[in-house]
């Protein structure tokens, strides 16, 4: 009975892989729900348990480790770009350059500490790549760096950068989580960030009295035209204590009360505008909207149906149709306008307001059946991987003898990011449940860090015991650490970033997805995901051409 579980265990194979990566993968999530005074590493721990599994002697098939490594990084990667595609725009558009200005502070600043310590002549420039690519934990960054080196003829120094990075590689996976538990306290205490989360198009709930002499008697449909550009639905109208359902061709007469769904940043236009505000609160979650009138209902749609994926709201004509009104739809937490043009996709709950058989005949056309969504769109997920890794298979000559690659994980994620935010257009359907992205994820994540324990732990022990092993792993501490301290105070104080959406962009910067889970673990909503995926292209590429760049000017 021994011989068999020994050889099964110990024996590379297909099976073996996958039993040790599983038993991996369980340790260290268990641990992962440890918390010692309400810290915890979470999946950082796979990692640690893949290192001393490696360490002990345990080896796999060196394809199926590569395999078992590449797939679990793609598939994280990929899911994430998913999940944040839809709010991605929004917050480019809010704050995405002054993002990737930070993250190119923390890039600069890390590249800047290595090149002083190679010119100080503390580390050698091969052992200082290395430790520079491992404490940024960028696996492609020195990956360029050991071919540009082969590409000169000295492979030696393309053994010694893959062991600085074998090294450091563990203090820059848990450095930066260090580095946010440090700064976590004080800069949450003076963060004054006015930023909108990334919610630049929520719908915002208002009422307004009719006072201005320019809109009386003007159609709905011509002030659409006259909104300044401005976004707003009128889903009810009040005229001599009765409630009308207002469609397109209804006239606005004097000191008429209208229920009025825009955004917060509208509100002061719009005041000016129609005449008056009405300052009742009416973004309260308890308020009982049937109770406003006695024959209008209102009700939430689910759109399960796949031929709705993709199409404008205007052109279901729902108001000609069926006499309802459509005042916002919710996406993935977010309320938005519901404007004409808006694209509607899988998932979206449309808030409609009309007689009940009339909303029983919408609700038909749009599907509204939640088990329709718990189906898995595999699909989607399996092409969007295809075209991510063509896409990150594609050469791009920045004018080295190299092309440079977006990688296994740029590839993907810009990707995801894309089919997220406008797969629905063509008619992709790309929505998954929250519990499925999660663990897509989660497995993603957890294969890779395993896989990667694995491979880093083989020569981790004897690595540690040279001499300038101490020296190397001080050195990834401060380039780790230090632009992270340095740049999450400018974020906060001097560009008032939220301390979510630093902490994303300091992890994105660092192409460390571990600290991202731990992020994700600890504050609420997606604000640091979205960071994340902002930055991390951007970075990854530049730390890609940077140690191409830095070798070839010392080699020559």
């Amino acid at each position: 009975m021994n011989s068999w579980f020994e050889q099964t265990l110990l024996s590379t194979s297909a099976v073996q892989a996958v039993i040790v990566i599983s038993l991996i993968c369980a340790a260290g999530l268990a641990l992962g729900k440890l918390r010692v005074r309400g810290i915890s590493l979470g999946v950082t721990y796979v990692f640690f348990i893949g290192i001393l599994a490696g360490a002990l002697g345990l080896r796999l098939d060196a394809q199926m480790l590569a395999y078992a490594e590449s797939f679990g990084l793609i598939l994280f990667v990929y899911i994430l770009g998913l999940q944040v595609g839809p709010g991605f725009i929004s917050a480019f558009r809010q704050g995405g350059g002054k993002l990737n200005l930070l993250g190119l502070g923390v890039v600069g600043l890390s590249t800047l500490i290595a090149l002083t310590a190679v010119w100080a002549g503390w580390v050698p420039l091969p052992d200082m790549m290395g430790v520079l690519c491992g404490a940024t934990t960028n696996t492609p960054a020195l990956g360029a760096a050991q071919q540009t080196f082969k590409q000169f003829g000295d492979t030696a120094a393309s053994s010694t950068a893959a062991l600085g990075c074998a090294v450091t590689y563990p203090i820059g996976m848990v450095g930066v989580i260090i580095a946010l538990i440090i700064m976590r306290g004080w800069l949450m205490r003076r963060d004054r960030s006015n930023e909108s989360d990334g919610k630049a198009d929520e719908a915002y709930i208002a009422s307004f009295i009719i006072c201005n002499p320019a809109v009386f008697h003007q159609r709905l449909h011509d002030l659409a035209d006259l909104g300044e550009g401005k976004k707003f639905v009128v889903s009810r109208l009040w005229r001599d204590g009765k409630v009308i359902l207002p469609n397109a061709d209804t006239l606005l007469e004097e000191n008429d009360r209208i229920l009025v769904i825009t955004t917060a940043g509208a509100l002061k236009r719009l005041t000016v505008f129609f005449g008056r505000r009405d300052e009742k609160d009416w973004n309260k979650e308890n308020i009982d909207w049937n109770a406003l009138d006695s024959h209008l209902v209102s009700e939430r749609i689910l759109i399960t149906r796949s031929e709705i994926n993709g199409r404008h709201l205007g052109s279901l004509h729902l108001r000609n149709r069926y006499g309802v009104n459509v005042s916002r739809v919710q996406r993935s937490g977010i309320q938005l306008v519901a404007t004409p043009e808006l694209t509607l996709r899988m998932g979206d709950r449309l808030t409609v307001i009309g007689e009940a058989d009339s909303l029983k005949r919408v609700a038909d056309e749009l599907g509204n059946t939640v088990r329709r969504l718990d189906e898995p769109n595999m699909v989607t997920i399996f092409i969007g991987i295809v075209l991510g890794l063509l896409l990150g298979c594609v050469p791009v000559s920045v004018g080295l003898n190299t092309p440079v690659r977006l990688g296994l994980a740029g590839g993907p994620i810009i990707m995801g990011i894309l089919i997220g935010a406008f797969g629905p257009r063509f008619h992709m359907v790309a929505y998954t449940t929250t519990s499925a992205n999660l663990m897509l994820r989660s497995l993603g994540l957890s294969m890779y860090l395993a896989c990667l324990g694995l491979d880093a732990g083989k020569d981790f022990l004897d690595t540690v015991m040279q001499p300038a092993a101490l020296g190397w792993i001080g050195l990834g501490a401060v380039i780790t650490i230090l632009p992270v301290v340095v740049m999450s105070i400018v974020a906060v104080r001097w560009y008032r970033k939220s301390f979510a959406a630093t902490a994303g962009m300091l992890c994105g910067a660092m192409a460390n997805p571990i600290a991202l889970d731990y992020v994700n673990d600890t504050l609420p909503g997606d604000k640091s995901s979205v960071a994340y995926a902002t930055v991390y292209p951007l970075a990854m590429f530049l730390r890609v051409i940077i140690a191409q760049v830095v070798v070839m000017l010392w080699m020559e």
